[in-house]
């Protein structure tokens, strides 16, 4: 059940970040990505905290992207790891092109 609510949310035009929120790197991540103009739809934050098939999702995303840490970032159906990795995504310059490429961004 978990893998298939993961893969329903998962999308080639979309950003999905799968987060609690009481953590300070998902917090970190909704920062980084809040500076940007989405389209309507392209951005989605999906709280697993309350979820009864929470550890088998985060289960999930160890056997998917090597951590099961939350939040797991996903830009288009690419894994860029959690909010660390996107905030150096965004230091780097990179962040804005790999959202542009998807067609995520007005």
């Amino acid at each position: 059940m978990a893998q298939e609510f993961v893969q329903a949310k998962i999308r080639g035009d979309k950003v999905v970040l799968f987060i609690k929120p009481t953590c300070s790197f998902c917090v970190t991540a909704k920062d980084v990505l809040s500076k940007y103009k989405f389209k309507p739809g392209h951005l989605e934050f999906v709280d697993i905290s309350g979820r009864g098939d929470m550890d088998s999702m985060q289960d999930y995303f160890l056997e998917l992207t090597g951590a099961r840490t939350v939040p797991r970032v996903f830009i288009g159906e690419e894994c860029v790891g959690g909010g660390s990795d996107v905030a150096a995504l965004d230091r780097s310059g990179k962040l804005k092109g790999m959202l542009e490429s998807i067609g995520a961004l007005q």
